[in-house]
């Protein structure tokens, strides 16, 4: 079937607005457009389509939640109920060593680690609540459908975007399912696809969105969720921590929110960056929650849910340009999220607010397609701006090491107040940090309990991640032969450990000879972090069919 053919075959729905993705950012630009629809008198059509199979599936984080944006979106959440209902009761920093920990004074925690007034929440179950406020303002929100390309006019303004085909079989012929997508015209379209979206690395790429921006730095998180003894659960305990079991040069750290009904969500960062390409992220999160000091609360529990998810820690200087010709970037699509706070998901439903102002007086003005300059003015008179420069050198600072970088950003955020008159830049991005491998010393990772630690198999399991048979494989490669000539040669295949879900594996004949890549890409839980980590950035993400991957519930 030819590209002509499959194209005039679509169906096409038109809308003023149009959003990709429905988590925090893409559902509250919706709300935003539809509330000054209201307050203007005019009408907006808004459609959002999310790639799940319903909002909030593939949601993933901590999350202590920043109630700032929130109050100004939906300034009676409350009495509307919003699944905030676990307020921070207590803070605890801690650097661990193998077998101990030293818990920070609550006298030397920085603000950005200060939760007084914040709330523990399933980040999930707040876009499903979020995504009921939309639809109830009118905004109509298709699940299940994946945005798989950005259209354009003559003018190359972006015009909407068209959902992938579905019942295409892994040979790229079209199978008795299949259905072509449809297209989705709008006035002005927003991506809010989230961390390293598909669509917009593409509109990064064509329109030098990046050009002068510093690299985007990532790392990947892993959390599970709990449900433990209540004589142990704390709810409101805020806990986080540094050290064991990385090194001192590696970022990462970690944290354990306990929630409402016995509910404990416990996870892991490890920042991108690192060198050794033995590290494996997902085995570090299975030993730290052997540490004394985490194990305490997990043991009698038991593990209910478990995903993976990469997230921005370039902070300010690594944002893109925000907009282009008929459209612009939202939430972590951008890179909204300040690291230093472990929190995005009020920056996000800020940048949707500030895109839907912008958006709502274009089109009362009777614009499409024009370029949203108010929308980075605005953000760069708000709040969210202000929060972001303060915590702008933290990722610079903390390439020093922990000790060190710990040490500087104290002196950064305590002393300075983060108004220090220079801005740090990052070094080269995440791909190009892994050291050859013989230069590394293998990591031996022990083997897992089966109670307080698990192999890859089982956690994506309880991630009940799905996709359909026979679909093309979404994890690409530009060239076939760089996994085995290049990454096993140099670096002994990192995809194998990078990935947390068992997705990339060396397979060898009976006799070990023939080496070469398997990709099970039915395990992918969408976390992106093999299209971020790739040393020769061979691997490229792509969206499967539409309803596939992850479904996480509260998480």
């Amino acid at each position: 079937m030819n590209q002509e053919l499959k194209v005039s075959e679509r169906e096409s729905m038109e809308y003023d607005v149009v959003i990709v993705g429905a988590g925090p950012a893409g559902l509250s630009a919706a709300i935003r457009l539809k509330q000054l629809a209201s307050e203007t008198l005019q009408e907006i059509s808004v459609c959002v389509i999310e790639k799940g199979s319903e909002v909030g599936a593939h949601i993933l984080s901590g999350a202590v939640m920043d109630p700032r944006a929130i109050n100004e979106l939906i300034p009676d959440w409350k009495a509307q109920g919003a699944p905030l209902h676990t307020p921070v009761s207590e803070d605890q920093f801690l650097f661990l060593s193998e077998t101990g920990s030293f818990k920070l004074p609550q006298f030397l925690l920085p603000d950005c680690l200060q939760n007084h007034g914040n709330y523990v929440v399933s980040l999930g179950n707040v876009c499903r609540w979020l995504g009921q406020q939309a639809e109830a303002l009118g905004v109509e929100i298709f699940p299940g459908f994946a945005a798989a390309e950005v259209l354009f006019d003559e003018k190359q303004t972006v015009v909407g975007v068209a959902t992938g085909d579905v019942g295409i079989g892994r040979d790229g012929a079209p199978t008795e399912a299949h259905q072509s997508g449809m297209e989705l015209r709008a006035k002005y379209t927003l991506f809010a696809e989230g961390c390293r979206g598909h669509l917009g690395k593409q509109l990064q790429s064509r329109f030098g969105l990046r050009d002068g921006a510093d690299h985007q730095l990532y790392g990947i998180g892993l959390k599970e969720l709990w449900e433990i003894n209540p004589e142990k659960h704390k709810p409101g305990l805020v806990i986080h921590t540094a050290g064991w079991p990385l090194k001192n040069d590696t970022y990462g750290g970690s944290f354990c929110y306990h929630l409402e009904d016995n509910l404990v969500a416990v996870g892991f960062v490890v920042g991108l960056g690192y060198s050794n390409p033995y590290l494996s992220p997902f085995e570090e999160f299975q030993r730290y929650k052997t540490h004394p000091a985490i194990r305490t609360y997990l043991e009698g529990g038991k593990r209910i849910s478990y995903g993976a998810r990469a997230i921005n820690a370039g902070g300010l200087q690594s944002l893109p340009k925000l907009t282009f010709p008929g459209g612009c970037l939202i939430g972590d699509d951008a890179g909204f999220l300040n690291a230093s706070r472990i929190k995005g998901s009020h920056a996000a439903i800020k940048s949707g607010m500030l895109a839907a102002e912008a958006v709502s007086a274009h089109l009362l003005q009777g614009h499409a397609g024009e370029e949203l300059v108010e929308y980075p003015k605005a953000f760069e008179k708000s709040w969210l701006h202000e929060e972001l420069h303060k915590a702008r050198n933290f990722k610079p600072l903390m390439s020093h090491g922990l000790w060190q970088g710990t040490a500087l950003f104290g002196i950064d955020q305590v002393l300075l107040r983060g108004k220090a008159p220079w801005t740090l830049k990052h070094h080269g991005p995440d791909h190009e940090s892994l050291k050859n491998k013989k230069e590394c010393k293998p990591i031996v990772y022990p083997k897992p309990d089966g109670v307080i630690s698990f192999d890859r198999l089982s956690s994506v399991f309880i991630s009940n991640t799905n996709h359909t048979e026979n679909q093309p494989i979404h994890l690409t490669l530009k060239d076939s032969s760089v996994p085995i000539n290049v990454n096993l040669e140099l670096y002994d295949a990192p995809e194998q450990r990078y990935c947390p879900a068992g997705v990339y594996e060396i397979v060898r004949d009976d006799d070990g000879q023939n080496p070469r890549l398997q990709i099970n890409s039915q395990n992918c839980v969408h976390c992106k972090t093999c299209d971020i980590k790739d040393p020769t950035q061979n691997i490229v993400w792509v969206t499967p069919e539409g309803g596939g991957g992850p479904n996480y519930p509260n998480m």
